[in-house]
């Protein structure tokens, strides 16, 4: 399942980058436990997207996965910013969602991986797809409701 060392390492940060995701999620805003965790949450998706560029399982060039890691560090930087800059007035409504998408696109891609990992054949593309969407669209319920409640607005 895991061929390399920097395998290894991105399975790793995959691990802890979706525990802290998920905890830094569900805990209370804007405390100091929130704040640490959530640079852990922050530097895990850095290495493992950083780690994403040095693996290269389908004919040694660039893959699908290669443009999502992509993807993941722009939603990244989008939601950081904001929270470390503080410099536009609506600031924490786009760390907020921005952080939010990020965690909820990490587990997609759990998915995706394990599909890769597991499955083979005819089925594997309708697998990832339907956990990939049915995940996205659980975080999208998730994210409007927590906005309502924070912003008064979906």
């Amino acid at each position: 399942m895991i061929h390399s060392t920097i395998g290894l390492f991105h399975t790793a940060m995959a691990f802890l980058a979706m525990a802290t995701g998920a905890t830094v999620i569900f805990m209370r805003k804007g405390t100091k436990r929130h704040k640490q965790w959530g640079y852990i949450y922050v530097t895990s998706m850095l290495l493992l997207n950083g780690s994403a560029f040095f693996i290269y399982n389908f004919g040694n060039r660039p893959s699908l996965f290669h443009l999502f890691a992509l993807i993941s560090l722009a939603t990244l930087v989008a939601g950081i910013v904001p929270a470390i800059t503080k410099k536009h007035k609506n600031w924490y409504p786009r760390h907020f969602y921005f952080m939010s998408w990020s965690v909820v696109g990490l587990y997609c891609a759990f998915w995706a991986e394990t599909g890769t990992r597991l499955l083979n054949g005819q089925h594997f593309w309708w697998a990832v797809a339907i956990a990939s969407t049915s995940t996205a669209l659980v975080g999208k319920v998730f994210i409007d409701r927590e906005a309502k409640k924070l912003f008064g607005k979906a």
